[in-house]
């Protein structure tokens, strides 16, 4: 009888971020974490501690979150669960929405939100510095060029190791790059749902981290498509999704999130799962869904 293979976050591979923060390429996403609407507290909040204990000892060395998930709620459970963080652990956030209610989201990308923002991050996740600080996404009520200062201005306080973007086109990215170095971009991508495709090439030339959310996009062929492929697979669909994911590019580091332990694990098999180039190109051809959701 075959040994089962280990179940590890490692099995992705590595990627370094900025130079100098090499995590396992399967990380973690920490919005699920919450209540309803991305809103207060979560209805297991033991189970939602658990899942992340587990994570770390799965192999997870890069968490995901925002400040907007909960709001801060997120960020919280992150401390109280894993703090004193293990060595090597990167926790990345997010600044620049604001949250009137559950299922509500406004822009706010002001420097001064920005800076208040930070803090709160700070506080909640009791760091003295976060390693990588995302902006969530462009405001048009303020400039992005305002936007990205904010942050360059707290990254050479030290308040922030490495500054980066999230929900950005890339004129976006070459904007913020003249102003200050971006190590990574959060944007929607899936199989099925490649608008940012040549976000995904332009980031791998310029050796920039990739995270995808929304991993199984929304259109229907598209799940059609991978229900076939992961049976041929014995493999569940989002598995083959995330599968997908790590072949396409190797800077794009997959946040699946979620409540549960046994979701969990079966998104961190993923990792070791080889997805064989015939059904990668199948999977490929699926078409395009446009971006909707807020990541």
């Amino acid at each position: 009888m075959n040994k089962e293979p280990t179940l590890s976050a490692a099995a992705a591979g590595t990627f370094t971020i900025g130079g100098d923060l090499t995590v396992n390429r399967m990380g973690y996403g920490a919005m699920r974490i919450t209540g309803p609407g991305v809103w207060g507290p979560p209805a297991d909040k033991a189970a939602a501690l658990a899942t992340l204990r587990q994570a770390i000892e799965l192999g997870v060395n890069l968490i995901d979150t925002a400040d907007s998930y909960g709001p801060g709620t997120s960020e919280e459970l992150i401390a109280e669960a894993l703090y004193p963080y293990p060595a090597g652990l990167v926790i990345a956030t997010k600044g620049g929405w604001e949250r009137p209610g559950p299922g509500q989201w406004t822009h706010n990308a002001s420097p001064k939100h920005l800076t208040k923002a930070l803090e709160g991050s700070l506080k909640r996740l009791r760091l003295d510095r976060v390693d990588v600080y995302q902006l969530h996404a462009p405001d048009n009520a303020v400039s992005f060029e305002a936007s990205v200062e904010a942050l360059a201005r707290l990254r050479e306080q030290g308040r922030i190791r490495h500054v980066a973007l999230s929900n950005v086109t890339r004129e976006h990215i070459e904007r913020a790059r003249k102003i200050v170095p971006i190590v990574s971009v959060q944007n929607r991508y899936s199989f099925a749902d490649r608008e940012s495709d040549f976000i995904v090439d332009y980031c791998e030339q310029n050796n920039i981290a990739f995270l995808p959310w929304a991993p199984l996009g929304q259109a229907k062929e598209a799940h059609d498509a991978i229900k076939k492929v992961a049976k041929d697979l014995d493999a569940t669909p989002l598995q083959v999704a995330l599968a997908w994911l790590l072949k396409r590019s190797k800077v794009i580091l997959p946040i699946p999130g979620t409540s549960s332990i046994k979701h969990l694990e079966e998104n961190i098999a993923a990792a070791g799962l080889e997805l064989p180039q015939s059904a990668y190109n199948q999977l490929s051809a699926v078409s395009h869904t446009p971006a909707s959701l807020r990541g």
